[in-house]
């Protein structure tokens, strides 16, 4: 049951992310970007359409057309040889490192014993990213006026 979860949500998380990356372009294009400086952008914006939509629509062409044309005459040009060798589940291959940008998730992890305790201290790291954009305050979104960086 946890693999087939595994799978479906490696599945479909691609989707939502594509599906996330189209709502953001949309509001982009609609409200336009956040300006350091809070001043109003609306003389500054062009339609989305058609100028974005040709730039979008070309660049992602090109990238089928590189893709397809990787996929169809070479498609072992980014496979890696590691992958043709027969498995052995009793071993970690040799080739399989932990990431560097796991390793606050395997300190966390490894100083809590318990799996619990773990896993919500791990979360806990996790989620305290979430508290720092309610902590600034300041009316100005810009570092250029404020005292201390115009010391430096």
């Amino acid at each position: 049951a946890t693999l087939t979860r595994f799978f479906a949500f490696h599945f479909l998380f691609p989707f939502v992310i594509a599906g996330a990356t189209m709502v953001h372009l949309l509001f982009l294009h609609q409200t336009g970007s956040n300006n350091p400086l809070g001043l109003n952008s609306t003389s500054d914006k062009i339609p989305f359409h058609p100028y974005f939509s040709y730039k979008d629509l070309l660049g992602f062409a090109a990238l089928l057309v590189a893709l397809a044309t990787i996929a169809l005459f070479t498609p072992n040009l980014l496979g890696d040889p590691d992958n043709f060798t027969p498995a052995n589940p009793l071993v970690t291959p040799p080739h399989i490192k932990p990431e560097w940008y796991f390793l606050f998730a395997y300190a966390i992890l490894r100083s809590i014993p318990d799996k619990l305790g773990g896993v919500l201290a791990l979360l806990a790291s996790i989620l305290v990213l979430l508290v720092v954009p309610f902590l600034h305050t300041c009316k100005l979104r810009s570092l250029t006026f404020r005292p201390l960086s115009q010391l430096l």
